[in-house]
């Protein structure tokens, strides 16, 4: 059998159907992860068709982060079994890695709808709405804790988001009861909470009932938030409204996308009753 009767390739052949540089095939060969199935008296290298699908199977391996070293302890020790089991463990990695993408993109979904509709709202406005249902995970409790735990508080619950897979994307809020609200205790928050659109099984969630909420907005620190609750409950006597059992507070631009805080706008939503 010749080295030019069809059935070898040469170096840069073999390294054109891989769409590699023959340097790649060159160090493959000294690490003796793939070697030329034959080599003449003058150097020539020459592989054969049947190792396209070898080159491709380290390739694939090489894209799902597996190292040469690793790659070449299997090549080592190949067999039907260790190739079937080496396989099942790479799906399982994609099957987790395309979760956590899907997981990302449902998140930046979420991003983009909340950014898009703060682009058309007018925060000068006060509005009554009625807002529907919604799942929401909560942190410990925080009334009354100190500054030093509340940051302890804040590393907890971002930590426990992370662990668990619960970022969906939505703002982190903060919930303050009726009772902090009327004493004027505007900070005085109960809850940190992040909406759950999609609710894992297994998990204690926290449930906003829908109903009637008086709806503002907040422009700056929390050092003037009084003022807009003062315009709030103003608004609330003038439509002869009573507060309900729980605030939500919500950063529709914070230091994501405004660099001085005097800039950031805070939704404030009051649930009421009706006298």
């Amino acid at each position: 059998m010749s080295e030019k009767d069809g059935k070898y390739l040469t170096t840069g052949e073999f390294a054109k159907l891989c769409k590699v540089n023959k340097q790649t095939l060159f160090y493959y060969d000294q690490i003796g992860l793939l070697t030329p199935v034959l080599k003449n008296e003058k150097g020539y290298r020459y592989y054969s068709i049947r190792q396209i699908e070898l080159f491709f199977v380290i390739d694939l391996l090489k894209e799902l982060g597996m190292s040469l070293n690793d790659i070449q302890q299997y090549m080592q020790n190949k067999s039907p079994e260790s190739f079937l089991s080496l396989m099942y463990q790479k799906k399982e990695e994609i099957v987790k890695r395309r979760q956590e993408i899907e997981a990302k993109e449902k998140m930046i979904e979420a991003k983009i709808a909340l950014m898009e509709e703060a682009s058309n709202l007018d925060f000068s406005q006060v509005t009554l709405e009625q807002l529907p249902e919604a799942t929401l995970y909560l942190s410990r409790n925080i009334q009354n804790i100190s500054d030093e735990e509340f940051v302890e508080v804040i590393s907890d619950f971002i930590n426990e988001l992370n662990v668990s897979h619960l970022d969906s994307g939505y703002p982190i809020g903060v919930i303050t009861k009726r009772e902090q609200v009327i004493r004027g205790e505007f900070s005085n928050y109960s809850y940190l909470y992040i909406e759950q659109p999609n609710p894992k099984v297994g998990y204690p969630y926290f449930q906003a009932v829908k109903g009637e909420f008086l709806i503002g907005y907040h422009i700056g620190d929390e050092k003037t938030i009084h003022k807009t609750y003062k315009r709030l409950f103003s608004e609330m006597e003038r439509l002869d409204l009573s507060l309900g059992d729980y605030v939500f507070e919500e950063y529709i631009y914070d230091t994501v996308v405004k660099n001085h805080t005097e800039h950031y706008v805070t939704k404030i939503m009051m649930q009421i009753n009706q006298k």
